[in-house]
């Protein structure tokens, strides 16, 4: 795990989806996504992030998460089409952020160590976490996963 940090990220254009239920089908949501960036002449560049809009449940069902991938060049918003993909401008924010590396199972901690080390330095959480994916999991095995947590914070 990385030293935490407090960062603005750049602004994004991104293709995204709104999924729901178990996160185990975000393998499925991403491939839909760039398969979407694909048909429509799109260029994907950057790493995919999931926005995790709701707290963990219990209930796989209760879940709501968006999944972005963002593209290169002017392109407008768009309203989610059939699919459910559309594409967004998303602004520049302050965010702090940590690397976690290894299992996405084992991420639960680097959640925790980030909100404490947030608290700690007079931030407090504004907005939904993220997470930006680095690896391929069809390419790495779980225990080189690549992933930065991210959390909006502000100033107290």
């Amino acid at each position: 795990m990385s030293e935490p940090k407090v960062t603005m990220t750049d602004p994004l254009t991104v293709a995204f989806i709104t999924m729901h239920g178990a996160y185990d089908r975000t393998p499925h949501g991403l491939g839909m996504l760039y398969a979407w960036i694909m048909q429509h002449a799109l260029h994907p560049h950057g790493m995919p992030t999931a926005v995790y809009l709701t707290a963990p449940s219990d209930d796989p069902e209760q879940n709501v998460w968006e999944l972005w991938a963002p593209v290169a060049g002017e392109v407008a918003d768009a309203m989610p089409d059939t699919s459910g993909i559309g594409v967004k401008h998303v602004e520049a924010q302050m965010v702090a952020t940590v690397m976690h590396k290894g299992p996405y199972e084992d991420i639960p901690p680097t959640y925790e160590m980030l909100g404490r080390w947030i608290a700690e330095c007079g931030f407090v959480p504004d907005g939904p976490p993220m997470e930006r994916y680095y690896s391929d999991p069809a390419e790495v095995s779980p225990e080189e996963y690549l992933t930065e947590v991210l959390m909006p914070v502000r100033k107290v």
